[in-house]
């Protein structure tokens, strides 16, 4: 039996991942967009809400401005939506239902990798 190192396994999951790339879903995003999308995501799955103006005040992200473009650039690209809260100024940023299934894609490309096989 071939023993099968960490390495390997994230090594294939890479590789299957690239091949979801080819399957017609949503528009890529670029490395801020990623960053913030993993953010959106955690949030999300702890039942978190996270606005549009606490994403911008996050300083690890850069300049408000810069945020606020990337929201919106997501937005159309279909990653993420706004939602009403109690106060109409504020908007909370929530995955679409497409972003929730690249995740799902995802996941099963992870488990897949850890399979080994095809």
């Amino acid at each position: 039996m071939k023993l099968i190192r960490p390495a390997d396994i994230y090594l294939r999951f890479l590789q299957l991942t690239e091949a979801i790339r080819g399957l017609p879903s949503l528009p890529e995003l670029d490395p801020l967009e990623e960053r913030i999308l993993t953010i959106v995501a955690r949030a999300q799955q702890d039942k978190l809400r996270l606005s549009v103006r606490s994403m911008m005040g996050k300083h690890e992200l850069g300049a408000p401005a810069t945020v606020h473009a990337r929201l919106k650039s997501m937005r159309e690209k279909g990653w993420i939506m706004l939602t009403d809260t109690e106060d109409s100024r504020r908007k909370q940023i929530e995955l679409t239902q497409a972003a929730l299934l690249h995740f799902d894609r995802l996941s099963h490309c992870m488990l897949r990798a850890t399979e080994g096989g095809e």
